[in-house]
C-alpha cells in the first residue's frame, strides 16, 4: 500500500490540509478541481446572493453533476469498447476462417497443377506415339 501523503492546499482562499494514499499531485489536482467549480459557481448570477448553506449545496450539485455525466460518458464508453471487443472478436474469426479457406484453394491449386502436370505428360506421350504411327 502506498504511504499516506500530506499536502497544504488553498481552496476558496483558504489554507487547508489534504491527506491520502494517492500521490501529491493528484491531491493539488482535486483541490484545483474546487477552486475551478468554486470560481464557475461565483460567477454565476445570484451566486453570491445566497446565503452560504445554498452555496455549498449548489456547489454540491454541480460537483455530483460532473460525477453523473462523467460516470455517463464512461459507461457510454465501456459500451462502445465492448462492442468494438466484439466487432475485432469476430473479425479475428472471420480472417482463420478467409485463411483456412485460402490455405485450401491453395490446396486445390497444387493439386490441380499437379493434374495439368500429368495431363500434358500423357498429352506429349501420346502425340509421340502419334508421331510413330504417322512414320
Amino acid at each position: 500500500m502506498a504511504d499516506k501523503n500530506d499536502l497544504q492546499v488553498v481552496i476558496n482562499g483558504r489554507i487547508y490540509s489534504l491527506s491520502g494514499h494517492e500521490d501529491k499531485t493528484y491531491l493539488q489536482e482535486v483541490a484545483n478541481y474546487m477552486n475551478h467549480k468554486i470560481a464557475e459557481c461565483k460567477a454565476s448570477d445570484g451566486f453570491n446572493r445566497l446565503n452560504p448553506e445554498y452555496q455549498n449545496i449548489l456547489l454540491a450539485l454541480n460537483i455530483a453533476d460532473d460525477y453523473f455525466k462523467t460516470k455517463n460518458l464512461t459507461g457510454e464508453l465501456t459500451e462502445k469498447d465492448d462492442e468494438k471487443e466484439k466487432q475485432i472478436y469476430d473479425l479475428r474469426h472471420e480472417v482463420i476462417e478467409t485463411q483456412i479457406k485460402y490455405e485450401s484453394a491453395m490446396k486445390l491449386v497444387e493439386e490441380y497443377k499437379e493434374q495439368v502436370n500429368i495431363l500434358q505428360r500423357q498429352v506429349i506421350q501420346l502425340e509421340a506415339e502419334m508421331a510413330k504411327q504417322d512414320l
